[in-house]
């Protein structure tokens, strides 16, 4: 018996660090797109059904918009889907779940979509599920604990493998620390330690944001859609797990690509001018020719002549436009080469630029205020000047 484990969707997630409005669309597009291709997936491998172990949406006032569209994307999933709240789309009286909208466009655009919002036993023909979902975004007990009953296996199928959703922290894994809001704490624990789990066969986990086995029978699937730049190698965000299930056995999992988005980070250092060109071949084998399908953390140290600094500046110029974002660390200085800085310094045919760029070396040369990064970036667009009325 297959199924499909997914969580942590965040539909709706603003992405308030993306500016324009039309790429941060894009990105938002992009978790919704991610939702076909989990139905695809769901098809090609007869997966019986989908759970999404918590954070469907990214707030538990998603807008009718949101809550349409991502309606009208799992209704078309086909196969059964099982959710259960987690920290940003939390459950309780007044939630998101439970308002007359979400209920009229669940039950017209996704007939296929239940929402477990108590902790009981759900039996399905396959399998039997065991919902942990949270009813505030920070919980201080533990939701799973009411498994800790040997009552509650006891009255299920004995010969149906036995599934748990939860979302939250395990005792020796802190998904909170993917969580930029929470500021690293660990509410909403799940301590799998204490759970029988030679009665249970599988965990479906989901806060942590990269797919990540935490025990034998235990996994977190991650975010089918990349959200974030990496925040350590052992992350995987990006995929779903196939899971293979039998009653008493240990479950297969696999994991299969969902994501699209790419989030990339790219350290460079100049030591010289040439440097640019070797940036420039970096970039290209990092983007190729793609345009609106990646987002780029970029740390650039060293030093660049003006001429080079220019060009660098055109670079930037293009990334800004191709990439959905690029967070910039930009913490080269200028250094004028020599012939630069004879070519304006001796300017016979302009004493004034002369003048002028005789005063900005020095100040460059001067210590102990922002003066020298002023009178660099001055020198720089004096020699654009110069070369412009040249050229003319």
């Amino acid at each position: 018996m297959k199924f499909i484990h997914t969580a942590d969707w965040q539909i709706g997630k603003p992405f308030a660090g993306i500016g324009d409005q039309y790429k941060r669309s894009l990105v938002q597009k992009a978790r919704i797109d991610a939702i076909k291709r989990i139905a695809d997936v769901a098809r090609d491998q007869s997966a019986r059904f989908v759970l999404v172990a918590g954070d469907l949406f990214d707030s538990p006032s998603a807008d009718k918009t949101t809550v349409s569209e991502a309606c009208s994307a799992i209704g078309r999933i086909g196969a059964p889907v099982y959710v259960i709240p987690g920290n940003h789309d939390h459950g309780g009286p007044g939630s998101l779940w439970e308002q007359e909208f979400f209920q009229r466009e669940s039950g017209s655009l996704a007939p296929n979509l239940t929402v477990l919002l108590d902790t009981a036993p759900l039996e399905l023909d396959d399998a039997v599920l065991f919902p942990c979902p949270l009813l505030r975004r920070l919980e201080s007990s533990d939701r799973t604990e009411w498994l800790r009953d040997p009552g509650v296996l006891r009255g299920v199928s004995s010969s149906k493998p036995r599934i748990v959703l939860a979302h939250g922290s395990t005792q020796d894994f802190s998904g909170a620390e993917d969580d930029e809001e929470l500021g690293g704490m660990a509410p909403n624990r799940v301590d799998i330690t204490r759970l029988p789990m030679e009665e249970i066969d599988y965990v479906a986990l989901g806060d942590w944001h990269g797919a990540k086995q935490v025990g034998p029978k235990a996994w977190y699937s991650g975010t089918p859609e990349n959200d974030r730049f990496a925040k350590g190698e052992d992350q995987k965000p990006g995929h779903i797990l196939v899971v293979e299930s039998r009653r008493g056995e240990s479950p297969h999992v696999e994991m299969k690509a969902t994501g699209r988005l790419r989030w990339s980070e790219i350290s460079f250092e100049f030591a010289d001018d040439s440097g640019v060109n070797r940036f420039e071949s970096r970039i290209a084998e990092e983007l190729g020719q793609r345009a609106n399908e990646d987002l780029l953390r970029l740390s650039l140290s060293g030093s660049l002549g003006i001429e080079a600094s220019n060009r660098m500046e055109e670079i930037i110029d293009s990334l800004k436009a191709r990439l959905l974002r690029l967070k910039l660390d930009d913490r080269t200085t200028i250094a004028p080469t020599d012939e630069e800085l004879e070519a304006l310094t001796r300017q016979t045919s302009d004493p004034l630029i002369a003048t002028v760029a005789q005063h900005l070396v020095r100040m460059t040369n001067s210590a102990g205020s922002d003066q020298p990064e002023t009178a660099a970036l001055a020198l720089r667009e004096l020699h654009a000047a110069y070369r412009q009325e040249g050229r003319s």
